[in-house]
């Protein structure tokens, strides 16, 4: 598949880019989508883009895959990650800091069980203070932050999402930070930013990044 300049979203100055695509029965998947934007951003052709989806310390497929190739002109790293929700794959590559991507439907009901398990306290809290008619795609934003979050992370991702509360979306202009920690994050994790992705529908995405290796 081919990618045009108009379809890319450029994360401030974070160097991140970032393409969502509608999926129809014909479109390519997940990672064909993230194979076309890595190519198209870095000059490679799309069939020599290799990524590995085991993980490092577990040999598992959980979080963003390794760039094995290409690298930058100096040698250096590509990170990049793909997810898929409601029909609409988002797709980011960069060459700064890891990266994740998260995309969630906005539901219109959902089981209190749910919330128990993907949001903190303080979230769930903050969330039930809203508008009836809004919370559906705040509480979307919040798991779509988390979700990318935890693919940033990779192998550490297997902590309960409800341990860390990440800010509210529509209070700190699109850019969430991590509000409450767990030991498992170190001294650094004030420095995760969280980017959301406008994306067509009832839907949420977002892109998270980890800091400088």
């Amino acid at each position: 598949m081919e990618l045009t300049a108009g379809d890319v979203i450029e994360l401030g100055d974070t160097g991140v880019r970032v393409v969502a695509v509608v999926a129809g029965r014909r479109s390519p998947g997940v990672e064909a989508v993230l194979r076309a934007h890595l190519a198209a951003t870095a000059g490679v052709p799309a069939d020599d883009v290799e990524l590995d989806h085991a993980c490092a310390e577990c040999g598992a497929r959980h979080g963003s895959p390794t760039v094995r190739y290409p690298t930058t002109p100096s040698g250096g790293r590509w990170f990049a990650d793909a997810a898929v929700g409601g029909g609409v794959v988002v797709a980011a590559v960069g060459t700064r800091r890891p990266l994740g991507v998260g995309v969630e439907p906005a539901l219109p009901d959902v089981a209190p069980i749910v919330d128990e398990v993907a949001l903190h306290p303080e979230e769930r809290q903050r969330l039930e203070a809203l508008d009836a008619a809004a919370r559906p795609l705040v509480r979307a934003a919040l798991w779509a932050r988390k979700a990318a979050l935890l693919r940033a992370l990779g192998h550490t991702g297997v902590i309960e999402p409800s341990r860390i509360a990440v800010s509210l979306p529509g209070e700190d202009d699109g850019v969430g930070r991590i509000v409450r920690t767990v030991p498992e994050f170190g001294s650094r994790w004030d420095e995760v930013r969280i980017h959301d992705v406008p994306v067509p529908g009832r839907l949420a995405a977002s892109v998270a990044m980890l800091p400088r290796p």
